[in-house]
């Protein structure tokens, strides 16, 4: 990714503009960019107080320039068949990078997108209109030529009001990828709020939630232990680095009903260009041996990025 043209408006991720994850005393909403991509015309990156949320490629919503987003990607596709519609629910919109890869990818699927700052979501609906010619483009060559049509909805809400006033068993995939800023909120990473989503999902429905964690992934651990509380059949990814404790990072937990494809998923981060491990069975309860899951009642943020994580 390289710096372009930035394209600044004003506004404020969490809860509400001002809010911080952690439920203290409300400051300054950060400020939301748009920093355009040299390397792709049509690209953008959203950045929230400096910190990336999403890139956008207007011209090929397939494109998931974020390491992490690809591993959810390919979650996405092992969630159906090829092609096949799909009802998702994304908690966090942010530039609606995965929902716009789901319309390119599977044309008529159903998707619902929660974000929280009306600011973001009014940014993204001006500098980056879903209703692009590509995607339809896109659409109708996954389609065969016909004309499938799906929907979009972003609703501006909090995260977990929205799962948890969706109804039972309505969507196949849920996604929670959620930040004020560079921390997800404490409500968001408890059991309870696990259970929602899964509550939320089709008996066969897959659950993936992005954790940001540096050494010694103690939060991470916590989260994990927390899905799997919920959850039967789980998996971590991420790339060695981040699992030995030398950075600060993003980390993907998956979870299902049933079990996971985890073959065929080791198979497609192998042949990502920045390949992720995957840690499933022993090697998962290794990694959460002695973590307790994070609860409502002891609930807490993800932890903040050292001051380079993003440099």
């Amino acid at each position: 990714m390289t710096g372009g043209r930035v394209v600044r408006d004003r506004g404020g991720p969490g809860s509400g503009p001002g809010d911080r994850p952690d439920g203290g005393e409300a400051v300054a909403p950060p400020r939301v960019e748009l920093l355009g991509d040299l390397d792709r015309p049509r690209a953008w990156m959203l950045l929230i107080g400096g910190v990336p949320q999403s890139h956008v490629d207007l011209d090929d919503p397939r494109h998931l320039e974020l390491e992490y987003v690809r591993v959810l990607g390919h979650l996405i596709d092992l969630a159906a068949p090829a092609a096949a519609p799909l009802r998702v629910l994304h908690l966090g919109g942010g530039g609606l990078t995965l929902a716009r890869y789901v319309a390119a990818t599977r044309p008529g699927s159903t998707q619902l997108a929660a974000e929280a700052d009306p600011e973001v979501a009014g940014l993204v609906r001006r500098r980056l209109p879903l209703d692009q010619p590509a995607r339809r483009q896109a659409a109708r060559r996954a389609a065969g030529g016909r004309v499938a049509e799906g929907r979009i909805t972003v609703r501006v809400a909090d995260a977990r009001a929205v799962v948890e006033q969706v109804p039972p068993g309505s969507f196949d995939v849920v996604i929670t990828d959620v930040f004020a800023t560079d921390q997800t909120p404490a409500h968001l990473t408890s059991a309870e709020f696990t259970a929602a989503a899964a509550r939320a999902l089709a008996p066969s429905g897959i659950y993936a939630a992005n954790i940001a964690d540096g050494p010694p992934l103690a939060h991470a651990r916590r989260r994990v232990a927390a899905v799997r509380s919920v959850f039967g059949p789980a998996c971590l990814i991420a790339e060695p680095a981040l699992l030995r404790g030398r950075r600060f990072g993003n980390l993907v937990v998956a979870a299902s009903g049933r079990e996971l494809p985890v073959a065929a998923l080791t198979r497609r981060l192998a042949a990502d260009p920045f390949p992720s491990r995957l840690v499933d069975g022993a090697d998962l309860d290794r990694f959460v041996a002695g973590s307790r899951p994070i609860t409502d009642a002891d609930r807490e943020p993800s932890p903040i990025p050292p001051p380079d994580a993003f440099a």
